[in-house]
């Protein structure tokens, strides 16, 4: 087997590891949106803010230590979790309109 045939062989395993963990990423944050969509639809019927941005700092504060303890840019790791939380505030204001 040349060099060639095992390199691309070694990246079809990289791609296929890499597709299995993007499925797993998919449905884990489909799971989270669907638990933060009952605490939208709790907080809306309980007449609370859409946002808590003390559980925001905190839970940004964890994620940050999380991504370091396990070799992850904590400020790459700030950043996806702002995006999510930005998502989940849309939702629960969406939830508090209705």
């Amino acid at each position: 087997m040349s060099t060639n045939t095992e390199a691309l062989a070694k990246l079809q395993e990289f791609r296929k590891s890499i597709d299995n963990f993007d499925a797993a990423l998919i449905h884990i944050l489909a799971e989270r949106f669907r638990v933060t969509k009952a605490v939208g639809a709790l907080k809306a019927s309980a007449d609370l803010p859409p946002s808590d941005p003390k559980r925001e700092a905190e839970q940004v504060a964890r994620l940050r230590d999380l991504a370091r303890s396990a070799d992850l840019d904590p400020d790459f790791a700030e950043k996806f979790l702002e995006f999510v939380i930005r998502e989940v505030i849309q939702h629960h204001k969406q939830a508090a309109a209705k």
